[in-house]
């Protein structure tokens, strides 16, 4: 049930890799840089596999063998492995489904018009080294799914874009209106705290007066006393 399997790095042995064998017939995706791989003799046959990665290795002919393991291949790199000729990629004619084909740091890139040659020799393909005839480059399938996400999220942020908007603009208005009230509720409360504070300083004035006058008629009523106190002596001495 394995679709997808990275060996790079491992080391072959006699032209195989110990264990990958024909069980593997879900593998779509299968990759062997870097392994020393000097031929593709023993390649076990892959009829689901579409993406094969071979760089780095020392290939330099037995291509024919792709065709009738992997038949469905539509992405082939041989990028770094000693590809000199044009013979050599003929073989490659009957990969029907090949649509990209990567042969960088090969010998055959230095060949004049190399990449005229190739297109003219490999007519079904459409990528060469990553990139097309009008040098566009290939799209990256991962990036397009990048992008896709992206644009759901920005469809996403922009339908949930106005009712955010209304609900910040009611929130200003409530803080508004909010706080037009507490500036009322202010001024009427300290307006009224210095009306309280003001009646407050009259009954105090009005209170030392009041109590200025009953003093006075305290000193009154004592000097009184005091005139009448020595007439009553008098009396009594005269008794």
């Amino acid at each position: 049930k394995v679709t997808e399997l990275v060996l790079d790095n491992c080391r072959s042995s006699n032209g195989e890799i110990e264990g990958l064998n024909d069980s593997f017939k879900e593998l779509e995706f299968l990759s062997m840089a870097n392994v020393e791989l000097t031929s593709l003799a023993k390649l076990p046959t892959l009829s689901k596999l579409r993406k094969l990665e071979l760089s780095d290795n020392i290939i330099s002919g037995g291509l024919e063998v792709l065709a009738e393991r992997c038949p469905n291949l539509t992405y082939l790199n041989l990028s770094g492995n000693k590809i000199k000729d044009l013979g050599t990629v003929e073989a490659l004619q009957n990969l029907k489904n090949l649509k990209s084909l990567d042969l960088f740091n090969c010998e055959i890139t230095n060949l004049e018009d190399y990449r005229d040659s190739i297109f003219e020799l490999l007519q079904q393909i459409t990528y060469l080294d990553g990139f097309d005839q009008e040098d566009n480059e290939a799209p990256d399938s991962e990036d397009d799914d990048d992008e896709g996400d992206e644009d759901d999220d920005d469809e996403d942020e922009d339908e949930a874009g106005p009712p955010g908007e209304y609900e910040e603009e009611d929130d200003e208005d409530d803080g508004g209106s909010d706080l037009g009230e507490g500036e009322e509720e202010e001024e009427v409360g300290l307006s009224y705290l210095m009306k309280e504070e003001i009646q407050d300083e009259d009954d105090d004035d009005d209170y030392v007066e009041e109590g200025g006058d009953e003093e006075e008629e305290a000193e009154g009523i004592r000097g009184e006393k005091r005139k009448r106190d020595p007439e009553d002596e008098g009396e009594e001495e005269d008794d």
